[in-house]
Formats: structure tokens, sequence, C-alpha cells
């Protein structure tokens, strides 16, 4: 018989009791062990957890017995109405075999309160790889503080800075505390949360050797983890060129035996298929599939996230996503200014490589898919691959290359080069959904104005006995759904109807919904949506090695076909709406471009 470690107090009290000790009575027993201790202290982070996301809780605690047939008693205690998957566990620093052993009663620990826990043994240990870089300091680590700030990473967290450069702990936290800002919508506590989380940033010099780097980045989070159970995520903030300099040593040497580790990859992804497919073999050698996070922060809108949301909880829209109904799609993303692309980024990958392979393929990946099983990562990711592998082989002349004019000297850098800085193309899925549905894309740097859309044209209605009430313009009354997030936030719907007055004259209008007059909260980083996902083992969003591959599969053909024709791209006036011949592109496939860019 399990010996019973918890009194059941005689009365309920409607509220609970303002202290851990009184919930628990002194029971004699051996010393408490290190492995105990990390025990209750998990179960304490599993009760602040399930408090600060509002999740319902009974008092109730169901201690159980040994896998041969132990004894189950019931005591009292605050726990979750919702099961507790191993997921959950192992977020808050617990695994499985603790979580499934019985309270025994040398694993009593007594505090006073929840913040008598021992602070300075974090659940979670996260190293920000290339933490100097302009990528670290202005994304990665803010994003980090937000989330720290707003209650989504443990209280006992602990962030790691790792570079080349000779730093002290407090040199880095000077170096990042510039950038760190609170919520606009709560500032409560913002100065003491921030001093919290520098207190908990530390710095490890990777010297000239990643081997040696590595091992004292272990070192460093083995000493502050002690001996409880930790997870580690690791985010790989470098250059393609120095990832598997750094992963492999980093897949040897840093990664803790006592929970699951995770690392984080910057897009773009390899420079070719067959560098991205060694890359890939690589990396698959050291670790599993299931630990490989490829980040594109484009991915982390709302917008993307928001179109499996609108087609498969709407029963008005999910019927109408087919061939059968919808004309056209047209997937838009350009950008103002090119501040972002100086330097190496258009001399090396350009716009096909970074945006295209993964932001545009991955948007029509979403939209087009069939619908999941489930909303497990996998699930989608499945469904994601099989329109990758769907789409046909894209001609060379349903593509227009553009290129910003050498007009000023912050092009002047990346202009000398043949590498588009624009384009658009037209594809098309051979699958029974979407056969003979053209789907245009149109991307570049240094347009008329920063966007972000998804246009769905529905085709005409048949036989529209109004059409002569539009004129000559048959398009006037195309039926249309944008889902907008640049300029801002919105979903939109272009339907026909009577103006108002004597007579019957016709209109295109707009139902909107504009996310700034519908929801009075500021918008995260997509930073921060990300990094949560890895941190809860969601997947759906990041591109798997087959996804990858599939991607690639897509788009060599395209880059092969012009390094061999040496096909020149199209210049371009910044702040113009890009080359011309994207608009007869258009025209060919039947499509007709908004003109906002």
């Amino acid at each position: 018989m399990v010996t019973t470690v918890l009194a059941v107090a005689a009365s309920a009290a409607p509220a609970p009791p303002p202290s851990l000790a009184a919930r628990f009575s002194p029971v004699a027993g051996p010393a408490v062990g290190f492995r105990a201790h990390c025990w209750i202290t998990a179960k304490m982070k599993l009760h602040k957890a399930l408090g600060r996301h509002g999740w319902q809780v009974q008092r109730k605690l169901d201690i159980r017995g040994d896998e041969t047939g132990g004894e189950t008693a019931n005591t009292s205690s605050v726990m979750s109405d919702n099961s507790i998957d191993d997921k959950g566990l192992l977020h808050l620093g617990l695994n499985n075999s603790e979580a499934d052993r019985p309270v025994l009663e040398e694993d009593l620990v007594l505090f006073d309160n929840f913040n008598d826990q021992p602070e300075s043994v974090p659940s979670l240990c996260i190293a920000v790889i290339g933490a100097t870089g302009e990528l670290a300091r202005s994304k990665v680590f803010p994003a980090l503080f937000a989330l720290y700030y707003s209650g989504f990473l443990p209280q006992n967290v602990a962030i790691f800075g790792y570079s080349r450069k000779t730093l002290a702990d407090e040199d880095l936290r000077s170096m990042i505390e510039s950038n760190l800002t609170c919520r606009v919508d709560h500032h409560e506590n913002c100065e003491d949360k921030l001093n919290e989380f520098l207190k908990r940033t530390y710095y490890v010099d990777a010297g000239h050797d990643n081997k040696d780097g590595m091992a004292k980045l272990n070192l460093r989070m083995t000493q502050i983890e002690g001996t409880c159970a930790a997870n580690r995520i690791f985010y790989l903030a470098v250059p393609q060129e120095a990832l598997l300099d750094v992963a492999l040593p980093l897949s040897d040497i840093a990664q803790t035996k006592h929970g699951w580790n995770r690392i984080i990859i910057e897009k773009p992804f390899g420079f070719t298929s067959l560098s991205s497919q060694r890359v890939t073999q690589s990396l698959l050698s050291r670790f599993e599939e299931k630990q490989i996070y490829r980040i594109d922060h484009l991915l982390g809108k709302d917008l993307i996230e928001n179109l499996t949301v609108l087609r498969f909880s709407n029963l008005v829209f999910e019927p109408l996503w087919s061939r059968k109904y919808i004309r056209n799609v047209q997937v838009v993303f350009s950008e103002e200014t090119s501040t972002e692309t100086q330097g190496r980024y258009f001399g090396n990958y350009g716009i096909i490589r970074d945006i295209v392979h993964s932001h545009i393929l991955q948007t029509i990946a979403l939209f087009a898919m069939e619908p999941p099983v489930s909303l497990d990562g996998e699930d989608i990711r499945d469904e994601k691959v099989k329109v990758l592998r769907s789409i046909r082989k894209v001609d060379i002349d349903d593509v227009v290359l553009g290129q910003l004019k050498n007009t000023c000297g912050k092009v002047d850098q990346y202009t000398k080069s043949m590498t588009p800085t624009y384009l658009a193309a037209a594809m098309y899925i051979d699958n029974a959904r979407w056969d003979g549905v053209p789907f245009l894309i149109k991307t570049g740097m240094g347009l008329m104005e920063n966007r972000a859309e998804i246009r769905i044209q529905f085709h005409h209605v048949p036989g529209n006995i109004y059409r002569e009430r539009f004129g000559h313009d048959i398009d006037l009354d195309t039926n249309e759904l944008v889902l907008r997030d640049l300029p801002e936030e919105a979903i939109l719907l272009k339907v026909n109807n009577k103006v108002p007055g004597l007579g019957l004259q016709l209109d295109a209008s707009e139902l909107n919904l504009l996310y700034r007059d519908r929801y009075d909260v500021e918008v995260p980083d997509s930073y921060e949506h990300l990094l949560l996902d890895v941190l809860d083992g969601d997947s759906h969003l990041f591109m798997r090695s087959d996804e990858l591959a599939a991607a690639w599969s897509v788009l060599a053909p395209i880059l092969h076909e012009i390094d061999q024709k040496r096909v020149a791209p199209e210049l371009y006036e910044a702040g113009d709406k890009g080359p011309i011949n994207a608009y007869y592109l258009a025209a060919k496939h039947g499509v007709r471009w908004d003109d906002g860019c």
C-alpha cells in the first residue's frame, strides 16, 4: 500500500490556502533527494502554468502505484480537468518516468509559498547561436523577452548568447537591453520583468573552434540546470555557410540527456537543390526530424494562420474551395524598402531562393491542401507536401524576373549581378481539386508599397442576368475574397450590390473586417508566434525535410534554366509597380492584377 502523504482538509475552503505548507502534513522519513526535489518543483510549475493560462482546475490528484498493479489513492490538490500530455510535462521540465511514478514519503518537500521554489534551477535553456548578429539583437532576443514578459516561458528559464566575440554576461545584457520593450497594452511590472530577464541571460564565448565553444556552452548550461531535468532550444542565427560548422558539434556536445532538444534554422535553406540535400542529410545523421525547426518569420503572420481557420471553420467557404468556384488565386508579397537586402543577401541568394522557396510555396501549400486528419503538425505537413509534389513544372515563359535599377548607393552593392529582386510566375497544381486553376505569384523588393495578401477571384455567375449593368468590363462583377496582412490586416469580400435610389445601377462593394477596428490588441511579432510554437512542439508552420525537397523540385528547374539561358531580369525603378511584363503574364492566364503593386 502506497503511504499517503497528503492530508485532506477536514472542511473544504472556498479559496486556495495561502501556502503550500497548509496543503501538506509533515511526514517523518528519509532526507529528500535532489530528484524528488526536481519532481516536486516541476509539479509546482505545472500548477502555476494551469493558473496562468486560465484552465479550469479541480482539487483532485490521482496518486498512482507502479505499473505492476500498485494501488491508487485520491487526495486533494490543485490539478487540471484536462489530461496532461507528455509534451506538456516536458514543457515544464518533467519527464514521463517522473510524472507517472507514485508520490512517496521521501518526495515530500515543504515550501512556504510558490515563490519559495528555487528559481535558479531552470526547466528550459535557450541558446541563441550568433548572439551578436543583427537578427539575434533585433528580433530573437526581443521575441524571447516578449514571451517571458507575457508568461509563456517558464519562470526560471535561462537564456544564453553564443558567439566568437569576447564579451562578459553584462556586455551581452547591455547590448540587447535597448531592443527589449514591453507590450503596449499591459506595462505592469515592466522594469522588474526586464531586470529578471536580463539576470537570466548569460554569454558564452565560442572562441575559434565550435567544438570547444559547444563544450563551454554545455558546461555553463549544466552548471545552471543542476541535476534537474531540463529541455534545450538552440536558435542557429548564423549564415547558411556556417550552419553545419555549428550544428554538428552542437549535436555531439551540447545536447541535454535529461529532456528534449530542438534546433531552429533560419532561411534560406540552401543555395541549390544538391547543397540543400547535403545539409539535410548531415542534419538528419545527428538529429531526429522532430528536433529540426526551419523557421521563416513571414509564416508567423496572422494571415498565414488564418488560412486554415477561415476555410475549415466556416461552412460558407469550405464548399467553394476548389476549381469549381475559384477562377484564380493571387499571392502577393512586396516591400517598399530594401534595407534588409543589403550586403550578401541578393548578391548570393535572391528573391527565388529566399522568399519564393519558403514563404510563397508554403502559403500556396497551406491554402490548397486537403483537410488534414487533425491539427497535429505532422498531419498538416503531410497534406502540405502533397500539394508541393503536385505543382506542375513551371515553364520559363511563365516567369518574369526583375531587378532594381542601380539608382543609388544603397542598391549598388547587389545590383551588379544578375540576381533577381523580383519574380512573377504562374503555377498550376495538377490534382482533382485545383486542376486548371492558375496560381499567380508576385513578390519583390523596392516596390511602391509594403503588401502581403492572398486574393481569391471566383468564377463569373453563369448566365448572369445583371451582366449588362456592369458595361463591357466583365471583371467588375467578379466576386473576390482578400486575406490581407499588409498594409493593414483585413479580410475583404467583394460582392455585387444595388446602388440605393431609383433605377437599377449595380456596384461592386467590399464587406470588410479591419482588424484595427475589430480587435483592440497589439499584434505580436511573428518571431514570438514561431518561437512559442517551437516551445510547444507545434511544427505545422515549419518545413519538414520532405517539404524542403519538394519545394526545391519546383524551383530547381527554373533556376537551372535561368542560369543556362542567361535570362536577364527586367529593370524597374525603386517605388514602381515592378516589371511591365508581369501584367502581360497575368493577361496570358486570364488574370488581372490588382493595381496596388
